[in-house]
């Protein structure tokens, strides 16, 4: 069964959420994504009691930088993912969920990699297809501003890093009747 709901809006972008019954079978079927060959999205293989459904996630470009955004709901959170070289977590407040960081990546000799705009982190989870090396992440969430130093990245590894607030200042959902 494939349910959709609407969550609210944040930043002028709606958030669905989608319910799915997973299939648990004894050929152990797991939620599988990949990028798609034209590099325009990370496509989430989701088996369920229907058959295949498949789930899109923009995947963005900067330079030669590839970044998405996920972990939103159940099946996100327990996709098997493309090897990014870092992965971020954001929470706030106690909060596990997290949307709308704006964020800043920087090398070890302070140059700008990434600039990543507040609409583009529509999940808790920022993926991102780093090169080898040391960076430094200025997370921003509302008027709030984390910075994380010294996170080593290497290819063929994930560097997974958790980037906390003490408050939730993200902008209020808002959310509507079904």
């Amino acid at each position: 069964m494939v349910k959709t709901h609407l969550m609210g809006v944040v930043g002028g972008c709606m958030l669905m959420s989608l319910a799915l019954t997973v299939e648990a079978n004894a050929s152990g079927s797991t939620v599988v994504a990949h990028v798609l060959s034209d590099e325009e999205a990370v496509e989430l293989d989701i088996p369920t009691d229907i058959g295949l459904q498949k789930e899109r996630l923009p995947l963005y470009r900067s330079g030669t930088v590839r970044y998405f955004s996920a972990g939103i709901g159940q099946v996100e959170r327990e996709a098997a993912y493309p090897l990014f070289s870092l992965k971020l977590i954001f929470t706030a407040g106690g909060k596990p969920f997290v949307t709308g960081v704006g964020l800043t990546l920087r090398n070890a000799k302070e140059e700008t990699v990434l600039t990543i705009p507040r609409d583009h982190v529509t999940g808790p989870w920022l993926f991102i297809d780093l090169p080898d090396g040391t960076y430094e992440v200025a997370a921003t969430l509302g008027s709030a501003t984390q910075k994380v130093k010294d996170i080593k990245v290497r290819r063929g590894r994930i560097a997974t890093q958790h980037v906390r607030w003490a408050e939730d200042r993200s902008p209020a959902l808002s959310v509507q009747a079904e």
